[in-house]
């Protein structure tokens, strides 16, 4: 079968031309979708997605009707492939089920892993930068060292509970054991 997939962010939005072009280009059924694209999921296309078959083609009226990042859409067309669907894009004229299509999108899958790689590695440096710079990545601490002294000092009062010290500093027992572990009290 031939499946069709339309989607327009909005409901003011109308999808006349995508439906027009899915129609003409054989689409024998069509799921039509009033949803954003910014989230993968989404309820038509996960129905569209469970009801295709081996040798079914998914056609779209243009790429980012399917998908809104490079990443999506080639995670998206590998599932297809793995299941022997082929995929249509009418505007940028791709077709997996041909040689040329398939090439044309396994670039798309390079340049999509490429580009995380691009991300990873400018993220490393930064960390990198900032730690030469003294900077320690993660949240601030609850309990600063004078605050750890003085409640540690408290805790040596037998009157006074964990739950009373968490409280006075307005932190968890959690939070107030763990920064007296680090701070290399055992109480």
């Amino acid at each position: 079968m031939i499946i069709g997939y339309a989607r327009v962010s909005t409901q003011d939005q109308n999808s006349d031309l995508q439906l027009d072009a899915l129609n003409a280009a054989g689409c024998e059924e069509v799921f039509h979708e009033s949803f954003t694209g910014k989230h993968r999921d989404r309820p038509i296309l996960s129905q569209c997605l469970r009801t295709l078959r081996a040798g079914d083609v998914l056609v779209v009226w243009k790429l980012d009707r399917l998908a809104r990042s490079l990443k999506d859409l080639v995670e998206i067309i590998h599932d297809l492939q793995k299941r022997s669907i082929g995929f249509k894009s009418l505007t940028e004229s791709i077709d997996t089920t041909n040689s040329a299509g398939k090439l044309i999108f396994h670039i798309f899958g390079a340049l999509a892993e490429f580009e995380h790689s691009l991300i990873v590695e400018r993220t490393k440096a930064g960390l990198a930068a900032a730690r030469a710079r003294g900077r320690k990545g993660g949240r601030t601490l609850s309990l600063n060292e004078n605050d750890v002294k003085k409640a540690a000092a408290m805790l040596s009062d037998p009157m006074i509970t964990k739950a009373e010290v968490a409280k006075h500093f307005k932190v968890s027992r959690t939070t107030l054991n763990a920064a007296l572990n680090r701070n290399g009290f055992k109480i």
